[in-house]
């Protein structure tokens, strides 16, 4: 996949990233949708990977932020924007920077394709890096290092016919030929038990050798079979952890190939034993293999044709190089599946811990929500607590009560439609282990008075101390509606009908009301002539005559 690099200038130590330093987002061409300019990084203008959120606002790729933090003083989308606008935000340090969560996966839930000629390939953003490790049209290097770039399906092919660094060892002479070279070569010596003995450690010895070079150079142990990754050592062990499933499927192919090419190879030999009339070594193929058939090969010339000898050779040290490549491929896949038995372990082990802590995270939610309830009762209490300490606040233990009712224009909206007709106000007491009273008003009248009077009316309340006091109640009640000019005070007043069960010993919270429904007319009350409301506040007094 083609990567955008850009330089800096002015810095020769960081002039550009080097290799595995600096990896850039991922391609907008990729995408099946354009990706909005949200899920794009600020500085290399592809897809956002890994994303972290600057405290000025903008996002950076992970790698790209530690890049520019490194060449950079101040955020360079800042800077472009407006130069002018820059503030101590736009300094540029990793460990001021988050990881965007939200960002990362409305990122990983993109819609994806593979954009390499050939490749059918559609799936998530989060799903493009294992299978961009593994596409088989990738072009990848020839790990032999001959030049060439195959697509890698077609790796297997190259290196068994095309590639000139690929050599073949002949069994016999131990010389080393490639692909080409080898088919042409002649060869009359015979290899002995103790050749072919030190050859299978030759090739197991050049198996670990070029493993370590690998290793070394931290490529994927499987790079020869098509995997591209390259790392840290550290990167290197969790990606075969991770792939082995991927691995496997590199390895599959191969393996299928070289059955069906032994397949073809014994077809062809047991044709030449067929043909031959005095071969002597007729018990399987790899009896040429052995010192034994030095003799048979010989007769097998002899009746065959010295091109046909040449052939059977050819196909028999082909076969022995096919074998061993065969084995070590089952090798390989004996690994894989020691490393997919750890793995299902592994996974089977974080699913029970994950078990584990959803059965924490679920009683902890339990426990959140009793706390809440019972801090919503806790609240109520505190209301209930605020709202009895402003009663006593406004609380009079004298018989005389002054009334405030203040926003008197909306609460007489609200009588005016039915809303709220009537007004209690605080409780109020005659002495200080007296009567307890209050009064209600209704702002647009009651009974005779609706519509044109303000009524106002008297309440005896239940109290603590009702058993002590003398009942009925039969204190005079004075009304005052205070004019603010001390000059045109309303005032009415009236005493208790003992005979009404206003005025006996309250059995529930509140008596019914007793008063005076034609207090106030309504069209007085709210006339320029008279100041009974100044800053849309009203003063009520009520007088209670404790010595009559």
């Amino acid at each position: 996949m083609p990567r955008s690099m850009f330089k800096l200038e002015g810095n020769p130590s960081s002039a550009a990233p080097v290799e595995n330093e600096f990896v850039f987002g991922f391609p907008t061409s990729i995408c099946d949708v354009v990706p909005g300019e949200k899920y794009l990084c600020c500085s290399c203008k592809n897809v956002l990977k890994k994303a972290q959120q600057t405290l000025c606002g903008h996002r950076y790729c992970t790698p790209c932020l530690a890049w520019i933090v490194r060449n950079h003083d101040l955020c360079p989308k800042c800077k472009a924007d407006d130069p002018a606008t820059l503030s101590e935000d736009s300094q540029l340090k990793e460990e001021r920077a988050f990881s965007d969560a939200a960002i990362n996966k409305e990122i990983s839930e993109l819609k994806v394709h593979c954009v390499i000629p050939g490749c059918n390939w559609r799936g998530l953003m989060r799903e493009y890096e294992e299978h961009e490790s593994l596409c088989n049209y990738t072009l990848i290097p020839c790990h032999t290092g001959c030049g060439h770039r195959i697509i890698r399906k077609q790796l297997a092919d190259h290196l068994e016919s095309e590639c000139p660094n690929n050599t073949i060892k002949c069994p016999k002479c131990t010389q080393h030929f490639s692909t080409n070279e080898f088919p042409k070569h002649k060869c009359d010596k015979s290899p002995t038990d103790d050749q072919s003995h030190r050859k299978t450690e030759h090739l197991a010895k050049g198996k670990g050798q070029n493993g370590n070079a690998y290793s070394k150079k931290d490529k994927c142990n499987f790079s020869a079979l098509g995997c591209s990754f390259v790392g840290s050592r550290e990167k290197l062990k969790d990606h075969h952890k991770a792939s082995a499933a991927a691995h496997l499927s590199l390895v599959c192919p191969l393996i299928f190939k070289i059955k069906d090419n032994l397949s073809s190879l014994e077809g062809k030999k047991n044709g030449f034993y067929v043909d031959s009339t005095d071969v002597s070594v007729q018990k399987n193929p790899l009896a040429l293999q052995t010192g034994d058939s030095r003799q048979g090969n010989g007769e097998l010339e002899v009746d065959c044709g010295h091109g046909e000898g040449q052939t059977c050779d050819n196909s028999v040290h082909r076969l022995s190089l096919l074998e061993t490549r065969l084995q070590v491929f089952e090798n390989i896949i004996s690994v894989l599946s020691k490393e997919i038995d750890s793995s299902s372990a592994q996974l089977a082990a974080v699913q029970e811990q994950k078990a584990e802590e959803q059965k924490k995270v679920k009683a902890l939610e339990q426990k959140v929500e009793s706390l809440r309830c019972t801090l919503a009762m806790k609240d109520i209490a505190l209301n209930e607590l605020e709202m009895r300490f402003s009663c006593l606040e406004q609380t009079s233990y004298d018989g005389v009560f002054l009334w405030k009712i203040s926003d008197l224009t909306q609460k007489c909206r609200d009588a005016v439609s039915g809303r709220a007709t009537s007004l209690y106000s605080p409780a109020f007491y005659t002495a200080k282990y007296g009567y307890r009273v209050c009064l209600r008003i209704y702002l647009n009248g009651d009974g005779a008075g609706k519509g044109t009077h303000v009524s106002l009316f008297f309440a005896v309340m239940k109290g603590e101390y009702d058993a002590l006091l003398p009942w009925p109640f039969k204190h005079k009640v004075t009304f005052v509606l205070v004019d603010h000019n001390n000059r045109d005070s309303v005032f009415d007043a009236f005493r208790p009908d003992v005979t009404s069960a206003s005025f006996q010993r309250p059995i529930n919270d509140m008596n019914v009301a007793s008063g005076c429904p034609l207090f106030c007319p309504i069209a007085k009350l709210n006339s320029s002539k008279y100041a009974y409301i100044r800053e849309n506040t009203l003063y009520i007094r009520c007088i209670i005559d404790t010595n009559s």
